[in-house]
């Protein structure tokens, strides 16, 4: 086993620059297991990071070990404030949470009750998804909370409920579309609503060695962005035609798609951009690169900043 010699807790373990590379992280990071996993466990992990960081690693502390506290930290705690998270939350949960609510959408899609009860479910799921995941260097009152919840809710309420109906006569391939439609049209709302205040306020931008350089709304309608692309991007395969057909073959105990599904799609939807996102100076707001240039000339071209999951 390799022994601990100038090891960087915080260096990327593969590159992320590249599609695989990324993938490969989140593979790591949103793995299932880890959601089975006590508070006294996780802290334990994040004690190791911590004591990492610090400069004071325990003896005889290997290579391995780092990189398994380094994977349990970074599938419970927040990137920006290091706090551990609900679980609901983290993109750990994503496959067991994301594979039961999925296939009862897919399963009860029939009728209007069914339809509002488990999207109001899917939405509410989404919401402490969202708020979870967000770029915690932004506050969030408890009254925008609620609003951005009923909001979302709603969109995907009033969008699932008006094409059910619009679709009772059209073929049942169409009519199994709703769902992700519906999730779709919700993530678009539920996503800039639970982060409304990075939209309205900006989210803080740093050069590439993390020094703060202002805080920037072009950034965050940029983060936020890809994350709704990537989110509807995590949805779309597992609320196909043939999902649906393999999620009822799962209730016969047949099948585990849906599940294998997910697995493969929360890592490679999550890989699509990367987390920490860049921006060119030239494209942020005027007084800021205005200010940028002002202090450091043409040696900043690019900041950086988490766009959040």
């Amino acid at each position: 086993m390799a022994v601990l010699d100038g090891f960087d807790i915080d260096a990327p373990r593969w590159d992320q620059s590249t599609f695989m590379g990324r993938l490969k992280h989140f593979f790591n990071i949103t793995d299932c297991r880890t959601a089975l996993l006590s508070a006294s466990r996780l802290d334990e992990a994040k004690a190791i990071v911590d004591s990492c960081r610090a400069g004071s690693i325990p003896p005889g502390t290997t290579v391995e070990q780092m990189h398994y506290a380094k994977k349990l930290y970074d599938s419970a705690f927040h990137p920006d404030s290091g706090d551990r998270m609900n679980l609901i939350g983290r993109m750990s949960f994503q496959v067991p949470g994301g594979m039961a609510i999925t296939g009862f959408m897919l399963q009860f899609y029939r009728t209007v009750p069914a339809v509002v009860f488990w999207q109001w479910v899917n939405q509410s799921f989404n919401a402490l998804v969202n708020y979870t995941n967000r770029n915690a260097a932004s506050p969030i009152t408890t009254k925008q909370i609620g609003v951005a919840y009923v909001t979302a809710t709603s969109t995907a309420l009033a969008t699932a409920v008006g094409l059910n109906l619009y679709t009772k006569k059209a073929p049942p391939l169409v009519a199994r579309w709703v769902p992700f439609v519906a999730v779709a049209a919700a993530n678009c709302v539920n996503i800039p609503m639970m982060r409304q205040q990075e939209v309205l306020n900006g989210i803080a931008v740093t050069d590439e060695n993390g020094n703060k350089l202002g805080h920037s709304t072009k950034a965050a309608v940029k983060g936020i962005t890809q994350v709704v692309i990537s989110r509807v991007t995590m949805a779309a395969p597992g609320m196909s035609k043939y999902t649906e057909i393999q999620w009822r073959r799962l209730v016969l105990r047949e099948s585990h798609a849906p599940g294998l599904c997910l697995i493969f799609m929360v890592p490679a939807a999550c890989s699509l951009f990367p987390q920490r996102c860049s921006m060119a100076v030239s494209k942020l707001e005027p007084d800021l690169r205005e200010s940028i240039n002002s202090q450091y000339g043409d040696r900043i071209s690019h900041v950086y900043f988490n766009k959040g999951l």
